[in-house]
């Protein structure tokens, strides 16, 4: 079984080169932006219900359009994409930095 790091890894390496989300592309997003997105699929879907009332919608502070908004029902998912997230964040931040 994989663990944790290596699911992140994975992950992060698959939204650079299926889905585009490159350094580059992370680059354009304000501060803050992954890491929002991170924490939409870090909270817990009971706590995500008391923040999203609308069933099947993002939470209200979710950064990107509606339809990027991809819950799982695996929750080691949901986490494996929050971390990959919360790593594209902190790549980009020290990319900022030089």
């Amino acid at each position: 079984m994989k663990t944790g790091v290596e699911l992140i890894a994975e992950e992060r390496q698959r939204q650079i080169e299926k889905e585009g989300w490159t350094q580059e592309h992370d680059a354009e997003h304000k501060i803050g932006v992954l890491a929002k997105a991170a924490v939409c699929y870090a909270l817990p879907p009971l706590t995500r219900a008391d923040v999203s009332p609308d069933v099947g919608k993002p939470p209200f502070w979710w950064p990107f359009a509606n339809e990027c908004w991809k819950p799982e029902k695996d929750r080691v998912r949901e986490l494996v994409k929050a971390g990959a997230l919360i790593a594209a964040e902190i790549d980009r931040i020290q990319n900022e930095q030089g």
